[in-house]
């Protein structure tokens, strides 16, 4: 294995992984902070998992977390940011639980240099749904759960995936990588991108605009996770879900899509966090973005302080 400069600048580096499963072959990234001065007062490990159509670009993120004394890993899972591949669908899997591979070889190479401490393992959107089925599986493996804004439900309630599940079975069993035509709205990337009307620099060639393009079997991945959610992981460690305080939803860009989550109903996501386990700490942050860590400056600074209080405690 061999680190090399990251993409991100000269605190970085990645770190390509290969894990098997079921025969076939994934390729993920896994990306460090290097933080000056070394990691001797290190007193724990945090692993971050990105979204849907998503990688891992945050500094200021990783920065924070070596700040507070934690070495700092992010996953950029197969089929996404750096581990796209030309003869992959961007973004696809049929099994959230396939990305268990990615995972394990990302603390298996983690492990070497992982110092004592609790592993805080984080997720954005769909990592955060994705992060939470695998520490139930894992509970032995984490030690606390850090989600933000984790897509645990589908708008409106689980009528609504219900439903969904039903119409999609047939064509995911038989042709999953179907593309689904759904509107293509590219609000939040308008509102986090440099190039429109966000101050975030995003690689299109990482992170497309309108994002990935919808599959039957992905989307049936995802109503699946979201099932189990609903029956009750009863996650055993503690457990941060950060999020906006409102959404804003609809066919046309609004103004009110800068102060808020214009990807997931909030309150449908708040309602379902707590039932994840028997410690949940629930913040409600005024002015978020579906991913809270990019809103505005005065906004993530709230989130960063609210999120240093829990770690105080954790």
């Amino acid at each position: 294995m061999e680190w090399k400069p990251d993409i991100l600048g000269p605190a970085f580096e990645s770190l390509e992984l290969h894990a098997l499963r079921d025969g076939v072959r994934q390729t993920s990234t896994l990306i460090r902070h290097l933080p000056s001065g070394g990691g001797g007062s290190e007193r724990g490990t945090v692993l971050f998992l990105h979204g849907w159509s998503d990688y891992f670009f945050n500094h200021e993120l990783a920065e924070f977390f070596a700040g507070n004394g934690l070495r700092f890993y992010a996953l950029d899972l197969h089929n996404h940011g750096r581990s796209l591949r030309a003869d992959t669908p961007g973004g696809y899997v049929a099994d959230l639980d396939h990305y268990d591979a990615d995972v394990l070889a990302a603390l298996e190479a983690i492990g070497a240099e992982r110092p004592a401490g609790p592993l805080i393992l984080m997720g954005h959107s769909t990592g955060g749904l994705v992060a939470a089925l695998w520490a139930a599986r894992h509970p032995e493996r984490v030690d606390a759960l850090i989600l933000n804004s984790p897509w645990l439900e589908m708008h409106g309630s689980s009528v609504v995936r219900h439903a969904a599940r039903s119409l999609l079975a047939p064509l995911s069993r038989v042709r999953p990588e179907t593309i689904l035509r759904l509107p293509e709205r590219g609000f939040y990337w308008r509102s986090i991108s440099s190039e429109a009307e966000g101050e975030w620099d995003l690689d299109a060639k990482y992170r497309p605009p309108l994002a990935f393009p919808v599959r039957a079997g992905w989307l049936s991945a995802v109503l699946s996770g979201q099932g189990r959610v609903a029956r009750g992981l009863e996650l055993p460690m503690p457990i941060l879900v950060i999020l906006s305080s409102a959404s804003s939803n609809g066919p046309l860009w609004r103004e009110d899509m800068r102060r808020s989550d214009a990807v997931l109903d909030v309150n449908t996501m708040a309602l379902r966090a707590l039932e994840l386990g028997r410690s949940v700490t629930l913040e409600r942050v005024d002015g978020a973005l579906h991913d809270v860590f990019l809103s505005p400056a005065t906004v993530r600074q709230e989130a960063y302080d609210r999120l240093s209080r829990w770690l105080r405690i954790l």
